[in-house]
């Protein structure tokens, strides 16, 4: 199945993490939402964003990969790939933006937003 995920992640405490290309970032306590897709096999990436054992490749990989955070819920839904810019543009009208997160492959501001405390 290929399609659209929201994980909600909950950053226990202030942070500096180092994000790749991005460089440090200050993530606030508090909710987050990150939105993703995959084309090929959608639980598989899911799962593959709970293991502790993987190559750091994406931009989430470097969060997860902290103690400090925790992937609270997850929400997935069989759309096409045009519907992860359209759902992280309405939540990030909703929230904070973490700029750049997750969307240098796209024009989008973040795939990653501050959403509540």
């Amino acid at each position: 199945m290929k399609g659209i995920y929201i994980l909600l992640i909950k950053i226990k405490k202030n942070l500096k993490i180092k994000i790749g290309s991005l460089g440090v970032i200050e993530f606030n306590k508090g909710c987050y939402a990150y939105v993703g897709s995959s084309q090929n096999n959608l639980i598989k990436r899911v799962h593959r964003h709970y293991s502790n054992n993987k190559k750091i490749h994406w931009h989430i990989d470097y969060l997860l990969n902290n103690d400090e955070t925790v992937i609270k819920s997850v929400y997935c839904k069989e759309l096409s790939k045009e519907w992860e810019c359209r759902i992280a543009k309405e939540l990030s009208d909703k929230g904070e933006i973490v700029q750049g997160f997750g969307s240098s492959d796209c024009k989008c501001s973040s795939h990653l937003i501050k959403i509540g405390m």
